[in-house]
Parts: C-alpha cells; sequence; structure tokens
C-alpha cells in the first residue's frame, strides 16, 4: 500500500467486563478511505477527538488495563490488520509486552472451525472501536457456551 495502516481508535474488553477506549492523536484524517472516514470516523465526536492521546500512552494505558496478568489472550473478529496496529502501538512486534502474545487469536476463525454457526447480531455501532470489542465479547462467549471444540 502506498501508507501504512494507522491506528484511530482501540477497545478493549476484558472477559470480566472492564473496558478500555482510546483514540489515537497520530493517525492522518487524510489518510483514510472514504470507507473508514464513512463508517469509522463518522462514529468519533468532537469530544472524543479532543482526549486523544499518543501511542505511547496509549501503550502505557493498555499496559495497566492488563494489569497483573502475566498471558493475556487477545481476541478479535477478522483481526489481522487490527493486530499489526495494535503491536505499533508499543513499537514493532518484537516491543511487545513481556507476557504478551505475538498473535491475536480470531473469533471467526474459531468460528470457520466448529461449523460456522451464526453469531450474535451486532446491533448498532458497527466499526465503533469499543462497540466492537463488547460485540467480540459476546461472540467468543456464545461460541464458548455453545461448547465448541477449541480447535
Amino acid at each position: 500500500p502506498s501508507r501504512p495502516i494507522e491506528l484511530i481508535s482501540i477497545g478493549i474488553v476484558s472477559e470480566d467486563g472492564r473496558e478500555f477506549y482510546a483514540i489515537s492523536s497520530q493517525f492522518c484524517a487524510s489518510h483514510a478511505s472514504e470507507w473508514v472516514k464513512n463508517n469509522v470516523l463518522a462514529q468519533i465526536t468532537e469530544s472524543e477527538m479532543r482526549g486523544s492521546i499518543p501511542l505511547n500512552h496509549m501503550g502505557r494505558l493498555i499496559r495497566e488495563f492488563i494489569g497483573l496478568d502475566l498471558n493475556p489472550e487477545f481476541w478479535g473478529y477478522f483481526a489481522d490488520y487490527d493486530w499489526v496496529v495494535f503491536c505499533q502501538i508499543f513499537g514493532a512486534m518484537m516491543d511487545l509486552p513481556k507476557g504478551f502474545p505475538m498473535y491475536c487469536r480470531d473469533i471467526k476463525q474459531l468460528c470457520d472451525d466448529n461449523g460456522n454457526p451464526r453469531l450474535p447480531e451486532q446491533g448498532k455501532g458497527e466499526h465503533n472501536a469499543l462497540a466492537d470489542a463488547r460485540w467480540n465479547k459476546v461472540a467468543w462467549e456464545f461460541l464458548d457456551k455453545a461448547g465448541l471444540p477449541e480447535v
């Protein structure tokens, strides 16, 4: 691509329901495609933009959010690009905090590996980082409660 992937916002929801949401002060809106402008940037309010933070500060806050979990698991839905920009928060993949995995587990792959059951609908907020993270938790819990064997 002519431009690198840039983190706009991140949402994380832990198994215990705690939530983390932040917007980067380092992305360039003019680099965004029309789809990103219409589906992602359009959902970010002016007040949220005023609270945007640099990636290095975001990294510190994420480490605090993860807390004492020495081996956290990260799950996402079609998470490949998301994981790339997540790693960039800390620098390169090799700069991830000690104990963080170098990969993200993918809910869609787990779903496919288990017969592709219909996942719960997300409803509103799709493509908002926090709303998507909340839905990821719902989808993961759905697959976990279904008793599907992990592959």
